[in-house]
């Protein structure tokens, strides 16, 4: 591996470390993961609740790169064999994982954009997008789907 093929590969590592190490850290996250889609829940050893890193793509902006950044925080639905008595609430834990894992993306947002890029080497770029989703995967599933642009300082330098 060549030094600017090296230097160019740290910003995908410290984009993804610090999600993951932001994620790991809150109390309503058991298990990180990343990569394809296809790759969530796939694995029988998570331990729920889940969060799930997905780098979309790159964009190259001469002095910086935008990472296109989906995060899906999600929990197992619990269904109770007890009949509902409340219509509203139903007779599953929908609810508890729709609050809880909204806070573990919201706090992940709150805590990329306290950044700066000019001392952290990264900011969370424009606005952010946060969609419910509902039984997506195998396991009955509920939780939301984090979609965000992180800006880094582009590292590689042209005049090496």
């Amino acid at each position: 591996m060549t030094a600017i093929a090296h230097r160019g590969a740290i910003a995908y590592y410290d984009v993804l470390d610090t999600i993951k190490d932001i994620l790991i850290s809150d109390v309503n996250v058991n298990t990180v993961t990343r990569g394809d889609i296809t790759r969530v829940n796939l694995n029988k050893q998570d331990i729920f609740p889940v969060s799930h890193i997905i780098l979309n793509n790159v964009t190259e902006g001469g002095q910086t790169l935008i990472f296109n950044i989906s995060v899906l925080a999600m929990d197992v639905v619990d269904v109770s064999k007890s009949e509902a008595t409340d219509i509203f609430v139903g007779n599953d834990n929908e609810q508890d994982i729709k609050n809880t894992q909204l806070n573990v993306v919201n706090k992940l947002v709150q805590k990329l954009r306290r950044s700066d890029i000019r001392r952290d080497g990264y900011q969370v770029n424009g606005t952010t997008s946060i969609e419910p989703f509902y039984d997506r995967f195998e396991n009955e599933v509920a939780g939301w789907a984090l979609t965000m642009s992180v800006e880094v300082m582009n590292n590689i330098d042209i005049c090496v």
